[in-house]
């Protein structure tokens, strides 16, 4: 392999250790640029253009140091809950050239099949005063995007992923790996809301959503623009379980949904999620974000082929996550249920 020579940018990554960040940094890399990504992991780079920092990139003061580097990019992959996004905005948006907010398709209600970008919002959108009253991850996102559209400041992008799986980031319905490939791996069910199975969802390669991150970088049709980060491609969650099943012999019991929000501890943030995003059916129309980044449908990873490319990667010893009180409520569930048969 040739040696990748520096272009001479330089992007600054918060929070890049996460399941999008560990496709995209070397994919930025890969294109020349020198990339400084700051986390609270410890994670050492064997790439001279990638260098790793262990550091909390939302403490100000410490930002304020970081940025006298200079950056011409910023991609930020920090949550900013609350007012948080508020008091550090401006410090973001004058230190660069181009920063990136990271904010979800979370946001858009489920009202229009496919979600565009222009599709309502729940934050605009909803009836619900108790939800809108919330500072639920939907919610702050879209309240984060408005601050950046209502600032001075022209220089942003807001991106949109759908759901990204990648290297221990396995989701199904609203469960992630430490539930559905953990206790799939010791022989044990899951549960899966009923009324889920039959909606439609969406479901990206990390590797793939990294090439379209790529593409916008300083181009200059992504400026003050938001964009769906998404594959086109779309299954039930019944479809996608039985993929699960496939390649790792999953064995889930259909509950009801109520049932499921028990198991899953029953806040208002677990009821939310199902309610707002897991039984909307997340058709993607990502015409935009292809031909912005300059990319086509047909060269995205398949869903079935890259969960069984990420999945045959999986280490045997593998340390997840505690999920024991999900594991707890499914026992007992599991346990009663063939009782009753």
């Amino acid at each position: 392999m040739s040696k990748i020579e520096s272009n001479g940018r330089k992007i600054l990554v918060l929070g890049g250790t996460g399941a999008m960040g560990v496709y995209l940094v070397p994919e930025l890399a890969a294109r020349g640029y020198e990339v400084k990504v700051i986390s609270c992991d410890d994670v050492v780079s064997n790439n001279p253009l990638i260098t790793y920092v262990k550091a909390n990139g939302k403490d100000i003061d410490y930002l304020k140091e970081l940025l006298k580097e200079g950056f011409d990019v910023i991609v930020d992959f920090l949550m900013y809950p609350g007012k948080e996004f508020n008091e550090r905005y401006e410090l973001l948006l004058q230190n660069t050239a181009h920063y990136f907010y990271l904010s979800t398709y979370r946001i858009y209600d489920g009202v229009e099949i496919p979600i565009t970008e222009t599709s309502p919002r729940l934050l605009d959108n909803s009836k619900d005063k108790d939800f809108l009253a919330t500072d639920d991850y939907s919610l702050f996102k879209a309240r984060g995007e408005d601050v950046l559209r209502n600032s001075r400041y022209n220089n942003w992008t807001i991106v949109r992923p759908a759901i990204t799986y990648s290297k221990f980031r396995y989701q199904l319905v609203t469960l992630e790996a430490p539930v559905v490939v953990a206790r799939t791996l010791k022989g044990l069910p899951i549960m899966l809301p009923e009324a889920a199975l039959a909606v439609q969802a969406t479901m990206s390669w990390a590797g793939d959503v990294a090439k379209m991150f790529s593409g916008l970088v300083l181009n200059p049709a992504a400026y003050s623009e938001a964009f769906t980060l998404a594959t086109a491609e779309h299954h039930t969650w019944g479809e996608i379980a039985e993929y699960y099943k496939e390649i790792i012999g999953l064995n889930y019991i259909a509950v009801d949904k109520e049932d499921y929000l028990k198991i899953m501890g029953g806040t208002p943030g677990a009821r939310y999620q199902l309610a707002y995003d897991r039984l909307f059916d997340r058709i993607v129309d990502n015409s935009k974000v292809l031909r912005v980044a300059g990319l086509k449908q047909k060269d995205f990873m398949p869903l079935k082929s890259g969960l069984e490319k990420e999945l045959s990667a999986l280490p045997k010893d593998t340390a997840w996550p505690d999920a024991s009180a999900i594991w707890d409520r499914m026992d007992t569930y599991a346990a009663g249920n063939s009782e009753g048969q």
